[in-house]
């Protein structure tokens, strides 16, 4: 039957219409952004996990620049105490050469003295940005340096926890008092005691130097490792909300088609009150 006050045809044309607009709007939006999923009404599902992903992201960059000045912090400090391994390897040197008796007792001490003077001033300039591990303390009250590593989640949605790399000042200013603790070399009697002493202070600066060495190797390891978890962190949230732009080129190709047809068929519709007209002739 047909009717002159309800055009069927033309009112499904116009909803057929409506839904290929709708949907050519998206793909349109999809591809300009780039973003398949850029807002929670897109799927909201999807847009939660991101989110969280993505300020999970945001941290793991910050912590990779603080493990970038962790790492430089430590790197000072391990160069400073190689440098007085090798200073007190040369004191042993000169204490070794005051064993014998037709030597100059006096201009040994003399350079070790100035040996002791290089170290005192490695000691104090071994800085960072203010923080000296090789002093008694690393800023003038803390004797540890927590470099943040990471961040545990428990749960997509869970308590977030931070996981810190622990390094100890090493204490040189007491542990290395030379100055006050080595035996001043007048003969070799005393170059006998400065020996022995010589090689315990060596085998602290060496322990220390090692346990620094370590906590950089340790370091730079974890900053590689965050670093490839961001980019996997950052291929996964794409994976998830970005656009394929194939998929969506296909897509509006197939939506510009189905338009212009819905468009054609709404106006066929539109036509077909008029043609009762001829009925009437």
């Amino acid at each position: 039957m047909s009717s002159i006050l309800t055009n069927n045809g033309a009112m499904v044309a116009l909803q057929t219409l409506k839904v290929v607009n709708t949907n050519l709007t998206d793909t349109q939006n999809a591809i300009s952004t780039g973003k398949e999923i850029g807002v929670a009404k897109d799927n909201a599902a999807v847009w939660a996990i991101s989110k969280t992903m993505e300020s999970d992201i945001a941290s793991f960059e910050a912590i990779e620049e603080g493990l970038s000045m962790g790492e430089a912090t430590v790197a000072v400090a391990s160069a400073g105490a190689e440098q007085i391994v090798e200073k007190l390897v040369e004191i042993k040197e000169l204490i070794v050469s005051a064993q014998a008796e037709n030597v100059s007792h006096d201009k040994i001490q003399t350079d070790i003295e100035s040996k002791i003077d290089q170290i005192e001033s490695i000691i104090g300039a071994a800085q960072f940005n203010g923080a000296n591990l090789l002093a008694n303390t690393i800023d003038g009250t803390a004797t540890q340096m927590g470099v943040l590593a990471s961040l545990d989640r428990v749960g997509a949605g869970g308590t977030v926890t931070g996981v810190d790399i622990t390094i100890e000042a090493q204490g040189f200013e007491s542990t290395l008092d030379l100055a006050n603790s080595l035996t001043a070399i007048t003969d070799t009697a005393t170059a006998a005691s400065a020996l022995g002493e010589i090689e315990d202070f060596l085998q602290v600066a060496i322990s220390g130097a090692a346990e620094l060495g370590a906590a950089a190797a340790r370091i730079d390891d974890q900053a590689s490792f965050v670093s490839k978890l961001v980019d996997s962190m950052t291929m996964g949230v794409s994976t998830m909300t970005d656009t394929d732009m194939e998929e969506a080129s296909a897509r509006l190709s197939a939506l510009q088609t189905q338009q212009e047809l819905a468009v054609q068929s709404l106006g066929i519709a539109n036509q077909a009150p008029q043609a009762l007209l001829q009925l009437f002739n």
